[in-house]
C-alpha cells in the first residue's frame, strides 16, 4: 500500500456513509415556527424504538446489559431514539467531512459498542459485522481520520504550530 491515509480516508468516508443512510429514515425536516427548519427525530422511529429494544432484551445473554436495556433504556425509549438518530447523524457527518474525526470516532464507538452487546446474540453475521464496525471507529479516532482529506486537516493547516492543545485533541 502506497499510501496507507488514503486507503483510511476510502474506508472513513464508507462508514460515514452508512451511518447517514442509517440514520435517513429516522429524522425529518421539521420548521420551528413554521419557518426555521431542523431536523428532528421521526415519530415512525419513536414508535418503531421501544419495539426493537425490547427484541434485543428478550433473547440477550449477557445480563448486566439485558438489565440496562429493559430498566433504563425501555422506560426512556423516546431519549434513547433521539440520542440514537442524532449521534448516528453526527457520526456520519463527521466521519464523511472528517470534522471533528476523533469525537466523531468516539461516539460512533460507544454506539457501536451498543448494537454490538444489543445484537451479538442474534447471528453470527451480527457479530462479525459490530466487531469490524467497532474496529473501524478505533481506527479512526488512533490515525486521527480527519487530518487527510477532511476539515480537521485543514483546521490544523490553518492554524499551524498555533493550533491549542485541545482542538489537536479533538481532531
Amino acid at each position: 500500500m502506497t499510501y496507507p491515509q488514503t486507503w483510511i480516508v476510502v474506508l472513513r468516508v464508507v462508514v460515514g456513509a452508512w451511518f447517514l443512510k442509517a440514520v435517513w429514515t429516522k429524522l425529518v425536516v421539521e420548521f420551528l415556527g413554521g419557518v426555521v427548519p431542523y431536523p428532528a427525530v421521526s415519530a415512525r422511529f419513536l414508535g418503531f424504538h421501544p419495539k426493537r429494544v425490547a427484541e434485543f432484551a428478550a433473547g440477550n445473554p449477557v445480563g448486566w446489559y439485558k438489565d440496562f436495556l429493559e430498566d433504563t433504556v425501555l422506560p426512556n425509549s423516546r431519549t434513547f431514539a433521539s440520542l440514537q438518530a442524532y449521534g448516528e447523524a453526527a457520526v456520519g457527518l463527521g466521519l464523511v467531512l472528517g470534522l471533528l474525526t476523533g469525537l466523531a470516532g468516539l461516539v460512533g464507538l460507544v454506539l457501536c459498542l451498543n448494537y454490538a452487546l444489543a445484537t451479538q446474540w442474534m447471528s453470527f453475521g451480527q457479530q462479525g459485522f459490530h466487531v469490524l464496525l467497532v474496529t473501524a471507529m478505533v481506527m479512526f479516532v488512533g490515525a486521527r481520520a480527519g487530518r487527510v482529506w477532511g476539515v480537521d486537516g485543514w483546521t490544523l493547516a490553518w492554524w499551524g504550530d498555533r493550533a491549542p492543545p485541545w482542538l489537536r485533541l479533538l481532531i
